[in-house]
């Protein structure tokens, strides 16, 4: 029974502890701010949109942020490695409850296991009367056991479904943002190419034909 009780005690504590983490999470989620980031790289005021993601504590942000920091370099790698660290704080803890849903019912079973064998050993001994009590005390025992393991399973799985759905959530939130971030960037990326591709054009056809009508060492 102790090891069942210290489990639901973690249980409860792991419970808590994230339903915290949510409403903080929730509480500092700025959607707006999300789109007015995404709107000054487009229109590639790069500064104000890192001053926006450092000020705030929405997580989509942070990732946003870490990707434009990078923007030179490895874009792609930059917002990845950001989801992760954002990721791994929705993740915190849920190992804890994924134990409890399948520790509880084991240790029900072994404090089921151990008072049915302490109960056959009352009978084993031929010493039955005036054991009554003992005998069904280790019934019980036993039965509690199951009983206590059973509800620390029940308890345990129901926000562990909860908290698994809202990190698959921020995971589609944030895979959205970095998509648009890496779209507009791209975007920018190929219009500059355009734009410097007729110059250097240019400056290409004006190349050939001074050459062209520069006298030959071979003439």
């Amino acid at each position: 029974m102790w090891p069942i009780l210290a489990l639901s005690v973690v249980t409860l504590a792991v419970i808590f502890e994230r339903l915290l983490f949510l409403f903080e999470i929730s509480r500092t989620r700025k959607r707006k701010l999300v789109t007015q980031f995404l709107e000054l790289v487009g229109q590639s005021r790069y500064d104000e949109a890192l001053a926006i993601s450092e000020k705030s504590k929405d997580y989509v942000l942070k990732v946003l942020g870490e990707g434009l920091k990078h923007r030179e370099g490895s874009l792609e790698d930059a917002l990845l490695e950001a989801a992760s660290s954002q990721l791994e704080r929705f993740n915190k803890g849920l190992v804890v409850l994924d134990t409890a849903v399948t520790l509880g019912p084991l240790l029900g079973l072994l404090g089921t296991v151990t008072g049915m064998m302490h109960a056959f050993s009352i009978v084993g001994s031929g010493e039955i009367a005036g054991k009554q009590a003992a005998i069904t005390g280790g019934v019980a025992e036993s039965l509690i056991a199951v009983s206590f393991g059973l509800a620390v399973a029940i308890v345990a799985i129901i926000p562990l479904n909860f908290f698994n759905a809202r990190m698959d959530r921020a995971r589609r939130r944030i895979e959205e943002a970095s998509t648009r971030l890496v779209l507009l960037l791209k975007g920018e990326k190929e219009e500059e190419i355009v734009a410097r591709g007729p110059i250097n054009n240019t400056h290409f056809m004006e190349g050939n034909s001074k050459a062209s009508s520069s006298p030959s060492i071979y003439s």
